[in-house]
């Protein structure tokens, strides 16, 4: 099979870049068709559309981050049995994963649907945006599906180190996204439902080819004969990684849903600055996210393999690569942040323009504390300990409500530029102490079965 990435061997640094670079531009470009809906969206409709767009951002998060949690933690059994190079347990894994992963979507998306009206009157959505607010978020919700799909399968991929092609759907994805938003929003006349069944289309497609390429190119996936059997061990196996993986996500959800709370109490100005600056810090931040997710397959590799001295090397490469790169986000975003605004709103909202700068210029000043967090925390579920990465998402929803509750009626829009970076610095506190315990508890263990 082509396109397989054995971190296992070879110089960490290259190893990781060489795997990290097609999931960092296809998440690029996920982001960058979400700030084209923004674009479209803003331009072509208006201020109070935007607001409608980002006002349940926060649920989503929670909500998706379980789901796309789950998927790459049942990926990361896989990668560890094909490190192993153990193929008939890495396919009995994949036949689990589906069963699993259809359940979770279908539960999901089902209940969470039915939820709209209470969720958006819980996050203080303002009437007058409230209507376009639940139609948005209702077609994101009936998506799961979906994206779980296409999760799923690009993480299963990925766990064999092939992350080049997920870039490629996720490149066809962005494309039929822009292209339908723009059909749908400005030729018809959709609205921000043109917005969701963009979405939903462009998700459908993606799985749909993923799951094409796998049957023509990636048959060592697809389970075979008595593989397909239902393993209650190995079920459980998964969902030891999935479940804390997806609930770390949702514990940090909690938090965002909290903080956006607030900021939406604070008016439909601060929601649109809001909306317009997530939009654009997402296209930075995903760089950290996959460098981060990069180790958790090349953890997952090397520990299935034995080799506890390459996840030391690795660590220290991915943490080199994320300073590099700080070091260019702060050369882009603090000249530029207010120009970068304008693409959403015209420059006569001159407040909305100067909100989302200020959020963007506060965060970046500390990314090197989410390019550490994202490092380890992947890391550790890398290792199998996925249930760790929950604490650390504790200490963020812990943050962010603090912020919420204290800082943001305190000083106002102020406080919730701060709430992400207090959040990744209470993270950062007990992962650098939890992964340096790992890691001599690793070596240690290591040590032990070769006596």
């Amino acid at each position: 099979m082509g396109h397989i990435n054995d971190m296992t061997k070879g110089n960490p640094t290259r190893g990781i870049l060489h795997f990290a670079i097609p999931m960092i531009a296809g998440y690029l470009l996920q982001q960058m068709y979400t700030v084209v809906d923004a674009i479209i969206v803003g331009q072509s409709i208006g201020v109070g559309a935007l607001a409608a767009v980002g006002a349940s951002w926060s649920v989503m998060f929670l909500i998706m981050g379980f789901c796309n949690g789950a998927c790459a933690g049942f990926a990361i059994p896989v990668a560890q049995a094909f490190g192993a190079k153990d193929f008939v347990t890495m396919r009995r894994y994949v036949a689990q994963s589906f069963r699993l992963t259809a359940t979770i979507a279908l539960f999901m998306a089902a209940v969470a649907t039915l939820s709209c009206h209470p969720i958006l009157h819980l996050i203080s959505t303002p009437p007058d945006i409230y209507d376009d607010a639940y139609t948005f978020l209702v077609l994101q919700l009936l998506t799961i599906p979906m994206i779980m799909a296409y999760n799923l399968l690009a993480s299963l991929l990925r766990a064999l180190g092939n992350s080049r092609w997920p870039f490629y759907f996720l490149v066809m994805a962005s494309m039929l996204n822009i292209v339908l938003s723009l059909i749908l929003i400005v030729g018809m006349g959709m609205g921000v439902a043109g917005v969701g069944l963009a979405t939903m289309a462009a998700q459908t497609a993606a799985a749909a080819a993923c799951w094409l390429y796998i049957r023509r190119h990636a048959r060592l996936l697809i389970p075979t004969g008595s593989e397909w059997r239902h393993d209650s061990r190995q079920a459980r196996h998964l969902l030891a990684n999935g479940v804390p993986m997806g609930l770390q996500f949702s514990i940090t959800g909690i938090g965002i849903i909290m903080l956006q709370t607030a900021n939406n109490a604070l008016g439909t100005i601060c929601i649109a600055s809001f909306t317009v600056s997530m939009r654009v810090k997402y296209l930075f931040t995903c760089v950290f996210e996959n460098i981060g997710a990069a180790m958790a397959t090349y953890c997952g590799q090397n520990i299935g393999a034995g080799l506890v001295g390459r996840v030391a090397a690795g660590l220290r490469s991915a943490l080199v690569i994320s300073a590099v790169y700080f070091l260019f986000t702060f050369a882009v975003i603090q000249p530029f942040a207010d120009e970068m605004m304008l693409l959403f709103v015209d420059g006569s909202e001159t407040a909305i323009i100067g909100n989302a700068a200020l959020l963007m210029r506060t965060a970046c000043w500390f990314y090197p504390a989410l390019g550490l967090l994202t490092v380890l925390r992947y890391s550790i579920q890398g290792l199998g300990y996925s249930t760790l990465s929950v604490c650390s998402g504790v200490m963020e929803m812990f943050a962010r409500g603090g912020v919420s509750i204290w800082l943001v009626p305190a000083i106002g829009y102020l406080g919730v530029c701060y709430g992400d970076p207090v959040a990744w610095l209470a993270a950062d506190l007990f992962l650098v102490p939890a992964m340096w315990v790992l890691y001599r508890h690793l070596k240690k263990k290591k040590a032990t079965t070769h006596i």
